[in-house]
């Protein structure tokens, strides 16, 4: 994030600040966030300034990032190994769930290990590539999931409402596939101004030089970052929010016309109830990826949004703002890790697999000689119980199908 530097004094001293340094105070306020944290207060407001090492923030930052980061690898890499190990895996819900693991993987491992440290350090310490690679894989990550969640929406849409005219089999997983594909493109289309752009400027500061990673260059001007921030809020959250919001207001409708008694025979009328909740257990899990993305986002848009478009920002950056920008920076990140979790705590099938893979290196004795069942689901709505002994070609189910027990 662009600062002002971290020689500042409040409470009535003077602040050591040239023309140069205030200018960067606007850059961006998401990269080096430790020179706003050092001097932003103090030259804008009332409030004093608090050395680096006395702040909350400081310390607890590095622990949330540290907690995202193996969370974040240990369940987004289970899923891709669970995908990539069991074929039965591979049908369209699940591809593109997997595509959102793959993205919330690149921005753990690419992303927080570095910029987790901006708020222990004054300076951005490593080096120009890894400040465009961080920004550019924030910035893709961001773009598969949202796109990946719009096409998802649009896919449950589908089964809901037109089983019959969805496409299954091999025919549906090639076009997810070719969807995922285009996603994947798309997004690292629009990241790659961050990743171009991204670059290394050098500050002077009575405490030396500061070297900051700034997402934006100096020579596009005001306009361009004031541009570029309001076209992310749009493309990125409030466009795609909205598709998906409509998506699930016709799967609502369509679903309480579709639980009402049809006429026929008992077993056609409990054939069709049960698609019904199949279909309805996958939408719900959709619809809290969704809500996830949305929670964990608006923080963070919503400050972008007052940093940039408020004139009066350096006089009304308080307390408030200070912790409102943590809590967005931290929340966009969390949203990297968080969907494991949910998909641990909604679907009983992904969660004993889950546990049998993940924990099966601490505990391996408690997996022994257990007997799974799996569900195997199909986009069709065609589905069956197996019931197999654990074995090394364990044939593991979908993990958004119903199941023989409750979730």
């Amino acid at each position: 994030m662009a600062m002002l530097e971290e020689g500042c004094v409040g409470s009535g001293v003077e602040c050591d600040l040239t023309d140069s340094t205030l200018e960067a105070t606007v850059e961006d306020p998401s990269t080096n966030l430790s020179w706003i944290n050092n001097s932003l207060l103090a030259v804008t407001t009332e409030l004093p300034y608090i050395p680096m090492q006395e702040r909350p923030e400081t310390y607890i930052v590095p622990i949330v990032f540290f907690i995202i980061f193996v969370v974040g690898v240990a369940g987004n890499g289970t899923l891709v190994f669970m995908f990539i190990k069991y074929p039965t895996m591979r049908n369209v819900p699940n591809t593109y769930i997997l595509s959102l693991a793959l993205g919330d993987l690149l921005v753990v491992i690419f992303a927080v290990p570095f910029v987790s440290l901006i708020y222990v350090t004054d300076h951005w310490p490593f080096g120009e590539f890894i400040c465009r690679l961080s920004e550019f894989m924030r910035d893709i990550s961001v773009g598969v999931t949202v796109f990946t969640l719009t096409a998802l929406s649009a896919d449950r849409y589908m089964a809901i409402v037109d089983p019959v005219g969805k496409r299954a089999g091999a025919v549906a997983h090639r076009s997810t596939v070719a969807v995922t594909v285009m996603i994947w493109v798309l997004a690292a289309i629009l990241a790659t101004p961050a990743g171009v752009f991204s670059h290394l400027s050098v500050k002077d500061s009575s405490k030396g030089d500061i070297v900051v990673c700034y997402p934006f260059p100096p020579w596009l001007g005001m306009s361009y970052r004031k541009i570029n921030v309001l076209a992310k809020v749009t493309v990125y959250y409030v466009l795609p929010l909205l598709i998906i919001s409509t998506f699930y207001l016709l799967m609502a409708r369509h679903l309480v016309k579709a639980a009402e008694p049809l006429p026929g025979e008992a077993q056609h009328q409990r054939h069709h109830i049960k698609h019904v909740a199949a279909r309805r257990k996958v939408a719900k899990l959709v619809l809290a990826f969704v809500v996830i993305f949305a929670i964990c986002y608006f923080p963070n848009h919503v400050f972008l949004l007052w940093f940039y478009f408020n004139p009066n920002m350096k006089e009304d950056y308080n307390y408030f703002w200070n912790a409102f920008r943590c809590v967005g920076f931290c929340l966009g990140f969390i949203n990297s890790c968080i969907n494991p979790i949910a998909l641990y705590c909604i679907s009983g099938t992904f969660r004993k697999n889950f546990n049998r893979h993940l924990f099966c290196c601490i505990c391996p004795e408690a997996t022994q000689g257990r007997t799974w069942t799996t569900f195997h689901f199909h986009s069709s709505g065609q589905h069956f119980i197996s019931t197999v002994r654990k074995t090394e070609n364990f044939d593991m189910s979908t993990m958004n199908g119903p199941e023989k027990t409750a979730v």
